[in-house]
Parts: C-alpha cells; structure tokens; sequence
C-alpha cells in the first residue's frame, strides 16, 4: 500500500483482480462518504443501443442478486441514505455518505449492486418511463438542445462525445433487459473498479472490508474502447435549432481544445477561468451581462478529458439580442486573442483557484470526488499537494498561446436554440 506525507495523504491498493481502493481517514464527523466508479460510461453504447448505459444506471439500484428493490430502499431509507447514480462519457458512479457505523452494509449493499445487478423487468418497465420522460423535458430544453447540438458539431453524431448519453426514444423504447444485462457482463469488470472510502472508519477496516466483498469478484478487463480525437474545424460553423414556443434562446459557442492529460492544461484552465468560468467574473461576464445588460447568464465551461474535449461558452439572451451577443463573444475573443491576460487577471484567477480547493475538500464526498478524478486521469496520490505549484508555474505567454492556438472565432462552431427565427431573424 502506497502513502504520501502530506496533504490529503490518502492510501492506495490495488486488489489481486484489479479493483483500486482508496482511503482517506478523517475524524471530523462520524461520516463516511463512499464513491464506487466503474469506468464504464456512455462511450460503452453503440449506436444502437444508444442510453443502455445511463438505463442501466436507473435500475442498478432496483434490485440484486439477493435483495429485491423494496428491501434496497428500505436499507437505505432506514439509514437515511440518498443513493445518488450518474453516467458520464467515460464513468458510472454510484455515491453516498452514511454514518460511520453503518459503512460496513452501506458497503456492502453498494458492492452488490456493482457486481450483480438483477435489473427486474417490472422495474426496468418503471425506469424506462422517467428516461423517456427525462427525454421529453430535455427535447423541450433550449439549454439542453443547444449543448447536444454542439457537441454534435464539435465531434460528430457518431463519435463518443457527439452522441447523446441518455439515447433517443427509438433507442430507449427498443432496449431489452437481456441488453442491459450483456452490458453488464461485457464492461462492468474489477479492473475497472476503484473505490474511495473517505471517513470516520479505519483504513485496516475498509481494507478488509473491500478484500472481502470486491477481492472475490472474478472477471477478465473487457476490451479498451477507443475514442478518436475530434475532428479539427477549417471553417466558422452555425446551426439553428427552433423551438418558437419559448421565451428564452440559448446560444452554445465553441471548439474542441486539449485532452486532460495535456501539460497546457493548467495554462488553459487558468485562461479559461478569467475569460468567464464563473458567469459573473470573467471578461464575458463582464461585458455581455453586466455592461450591456444582453444576456440572463453567460459562462464558458472548459471540459477537457481522456481526448480534446470541449472549451464552451453558454449564454442565455432574448431573440432579439442573439446576433449582438454573438459578435461580443467573437470580440472578446479577438481582443484575448490579440493581447493575452493582463497580469492582475492572471494572479487573480491563479488566486482564487488555489484558494478554492480547501473550500472544495472541507467536505468527505468533496474530498472522495477529488480523490476519484485524480485516480481516473493519473493525477498521483500527492495532487493537492503539487497543484498550487502546477497553477503557479504557468506565465502569461502560455495563458496568452492557449487562445491564439484554440479560440479563433473563424473555427468557432455556434448553436442557436429558442425561438430566434419567429423573429424573422435570418440565419
């Protein structure tokens, strides 16, 4: 087992199958925060069964091997315990805080439904219909049809990233629940297991705990699925989607930049973060919102991941105002473009960053969340340790060669969703 001497100094090990698990003990309170995440996420569906993998998601609790749905609620209820399960592109996590005397069967309970999920027809029945309702609301989303529109753009319909992780309603309404079960077989393995354990509970105890429930589990890594970069655009790109019976229009603006794992990124997230990460700091914020008053929010929300993931500004306007807005976020690029950072904008944004991570790890499920990403993308045991440094090291001309490289608004790719066309405004 592997520690660090200082900061979080979590402990690390790896079971004889692959499973990692991570602790962290902690005596604040008489909690534990547990985060069970397998790598296993929407990049695991095909196109035809585009949404398994986040169906999968919504029954995963509704039933085991040896517990029924109603058992598993009533075991967590008792407990005062809210499940929460998500799917991103590459993870699907199962997270919850209990009390420190019940971690060993909240623990237990969560392994199971990892390892050996029943996926109850009568359940999967009941699921299916708040993923198709979930659908609807999202169809009827400006917000949500901007961002999907986008990232179609910025991939590809077919590519990973471009696809929609909740599936269609033809895709959903096919899926069987002998599908959902091969998926399970196919990619839920301990290889890609790592579970962090953050909390009033001795390290030695988790250890024994996660030997005897995870060790036994038994199954060879599935196969790496590959994910293509994106495609880089040659030319400005913008779509329109009508939605005329809304009273707000969504703009989604954006390109494909760097991969996690890019020594820039740093540099990128630290140019990203003056340039408007928080909606109301920033330049975009700053001029679009608050000095001329166009836009009902406005932010750009940097996402890069295991390939070049997206740099996207969001901004909510009136129809009428989609044209103006969209040629300030072209200004304000051009002039970061032109002219960098300032220095004062630098160290601030390098400030706040540095100063926002104890306030991100005063929690355990905060602290088990950051513990999980520096797992996934090979950040090391000692990152809160190295990364003020990591913000630190980065100068004005890298922040500055971040947007000259990716944020030129000739290769911008822009999605309009509301109704900006009732106003017989022209495309």
């Amino acid at each position: 087992m592997a520690t660090v001497g200082h900061g979080l100094a979590p402990a690390r090990t790896v079971l004889d199958n692959g499973a990692a698990l991570i602790t962290k003990q902690t005596r604040k309170t008489p909690i534990v925060a547990i985060n069970l995440v397998m790598r296993a996420g929407s990049i695991c569906d095909s196109d035809a069964t585009l949404g398994a993998t986040y169906l999968l998601s919504r029954v995963i609790d509704r039933g085991t091997s040896t517990r029924s749905a109603s058992e598993i609620a009533e075991e967590l209820d008792d407990r005062g315990i809210s499940l929460t399960v998500t799917v991103t592109r590459h993870l699907f996590s199962l997270v919850c805080t209990c009390l420190a005397e019940d971690f060993v069967p909240v623990f237990r309970l969560l392994g199971e439904m990892v390892m050996a999920p029943s996926v109850p027809v009568s359940e999967l029945e009941r699921r299916r219909g708040e993923v198709v309702t979930g659908l609807r609301q999202d169809e009827d989303s400006p917000a949500v049809r901007a961002v999907e529109t986008l990232m179609a753009q910025l991939h590809g319909p077919s590519h990973p990233y471009g696809r929609r992780a909740k599936g269609t309603f033809a895709t959903i309404e096919r899926l069987e629940r002998s599908q959902l079960v091969d998926l399970h077989a196919a990619r839920f393995a301990p290889s890609e297991l790592c579970a962090v354990v953050v909390g009033d509970v001795e390290t030695a105890l988790v250890a024994d705990v996660a030997q005897d429930l995870l060790g036994k589990w038994r199954k060879p890594p599935p196969a790496p699925i590959a994910v293509p970069p994106p495609p880089r655009p040659s030319e400005r790109r913008r779509i329109v989607v009508p939605m005329l019976n809304k009273a707000q229009t969504d703009v989604a603006y954006g390109f494909s930049t760097i991969m996690r794992s890019d020594p820039a990124y740093y540099a990128f997230w630290l140019m990203n973060h003056a340039l408007g990460q928080y909606a109301l700091g920033g330049r975009l914020g700053d001029r679009i919102r608050e000095r001329q008053g166009m836009a009902y929010y406005v932010t750009s929300v940097f996402e890069a991941n295991v390939v070049n993931g997206p740099l996207m500004i969001r901004a909510g306007v009136s129809a009428q105002n989609v044209d103006r807005a969209i040629a300030s976020i072209d200004d304000e690029l051009v002039l970061l473009r032109r002219s960098g950072l300032t220095p004062k904008e630098l160290n601030e944004s390098r400030q706040y960053l540095i100063g926002s991570m104890p306030r991100a790890l005063e929690t355990n499920a905060g602290i088990a969340q950051f513990l999980q990403t520096a797992e996934f993308f090979g950040l090391g045991l000692d990152y809160d340790v190295r990364l003020p440094a990591l913000l630190s090291s980065v100068t004005l001309d890298q922040a500055h060669a971040m947007a000259l490289r990716y944020l030129d608004p000739d290769g911008a790719s822009i999605v309009v969703a509301g109704p900006y066309q009732e106003l017989g405004i022209e495309n």
